[in-house]
């Protein structure tokens, strides 16, 4: 049972190892943030433009962030995101796509 009394030390919220991942940490928030406004936008038919890119951008730092991260709070984190921006970037796709409209 000591390992019950053992203080967390963890460096940041994210690092489960006690290490910080500062730029792993970055994609991850990065990653939810476009998901979220990518998911959100994606609701709305005229906001295709927005959906689909930020969906698309979302994806790329999605799958850089899983790349290089080093624990599993990072991994989880980051397929949240993914998941968020997979959904708006094909439902922005199918509402008039990356340039629908523009040209």
């Amino acid at each position: 049972m000591a390992q019950a009394l053992r203080p967390n030390t963890a460096g940041s919220l994210f690092a489960t190892d006690g290490k910080t991942h500062p730029l792993q940490d970055a994609l991850l928030a990065v990653t939810l943030v476009l998901g979220v406004v990518s998911f959100v936008t994606a609701m709305f038919h005229n906001l295709h433009l927005l959906s689909s890119w930020t969906g698309l951008i979302g994806i790329a730092t999605g799958a850089y962030g899983q790349w290089i991260s080093e624990t599993t709070r990072e991994r989880f984190g980051l397929i949240l995101g993914l998941g968020a921006s997979g959904v708006g970037f094909f439902l922005g796709m199918a509402h008039g796509g990356l340039f629908g409209g523009v040209f």
